[in-house]
């Protein structure tokens, strides 16, 4: 089954050399999507004290340096920005990019980025809440010449957004795996969602529960595009496949059932039979996700080896 393959970045111990080589690869090499995510401090929480760069700043650079593939962010917290703020600056990259900008937008969870700079950490619900009202905000300001908006956390006043994006729609994408809230948010706004780092039936049981909000909302799934992150832990040859999986192993310990199905892990021929499970269970889009060191020598593995096997 065909499938298209992205890259998705977490811009954290790493050069800007180093992002601009692996974005760069990334156009050059048949991958169709690039991603960053949308943090201050490193991810998983450890002490802050960690280099770390800015999603935007980064998007408008690979929007000047590539040619090819789609630019997007997984996903940028409600909770940072004012929605029409970051509207203005991805219509930017859109132009910059000449029409390869998406929208990604999620509800946050970082506690300790939140409190360093100042945020307050809601509860879930209102988290969610944000989330959908933001949501809902970019959409008329997409869709209207003006837009006023008197809502809980958003308030909008005749506001206009011009220049409009290049590419029309300019799609949005919901984050996350909440059953109750997140895909139902899906459900309601958005083109794509995307889940990070889970097993194969645990996204089959996911998108069943996308259908039905789907249902519940009379929207048809098969407009909804599904995406995956999953950790990008492959060798670059088969009989390196031991050494990363104890290398894994001694990073990560005794990984969950749960998170171990959200990595690609092995040589390149067990990560073929990794991806095909993915495959039968509906994903059309995969992201390979790096937390640096990047392996190069693994990357170009997976060009050559792995990605040819689902080509169309």
């Amino acid at each position: 089954m065909a499938i298209s393959f992205g890259v998705h970045i977490g811009p954290q111990n790493i050069s800007i050399d180093d992002l601009r080589r692996l974005w760069t690869f990334a156009d050059n090499n048949g991958f169709t999507w690039i991603s960053v995510w949308d943090h201050f401090y490193e991810a998983p929480p450890v002490d802050g004290n960690a280099t770390h760069f800015e999603a935007v700043a980064l998007m408008s650079a690979i929007a000047c340096e590539t040619k090819n593939v789609e630019i997007g962010n997984y996903v940028f917290c409600m909770n940072y920005r004012n929605p029409a703020v970051l509207l203005k600056s991805l219509i930017t990259v859109d132009h910059l990019s000449g029409g390869r900008c998406a929208i990604g937008l999620g509800a946050g969870w970082h506690t300790m980025e939140h409190a360093a700079y100042g945020f307050e950490f809601r509860p879930p619900k209102q988290r969610l809440d944000m989330l959908e009202e933001g949501t809902r905000v970019i959409k008329m300001l997409l869709a209207q010449d003006r837009t006023t908006f008197d809502g809980e956390y958003f308030h909008m006043n005749n506001a206009a957004m011009n220049p409009k994006p290049v590419r029309q729609p300019m799609p949005i994408w919901i984050g996350g795996q909440g059953e109750k809230r997140t895909l139902r948010i899906a459900a309601r706004h958005a083109d794509g969602w995307n889940v990070p780092y889970i097993g194969a039936e645990t996204f089959k049981h996911k998108s069943e529960v996308l259908d039905h909000w789907c249902e519940r909302e009379g929207r048809d799934p098969a407009t909804i595009k599904r995406s995956i992150n999953l950790h990008f832990n492959m060798a670059a040859t088969n009989a390196a496949s031991g050494a990363v999986r104890a290398a894994v192993k001694e990073l990560y310990g005794e990984d969950t059932p749960e998170r171990a199905g959200g990595r690609l892990l092995g040589g390149p021929s067990e990560v073929v039979e990794q991806i095909g499970a993915f495959t039968n269970v509906g994903v059309t889009a995969l992201n390979i996700a790096f937390r640096p060191p990047v392996d190069f020598d693994a990357l170009q593995a997976f060009v050559e080896d792995v990605m040819p096997k689902f080509a169309t």
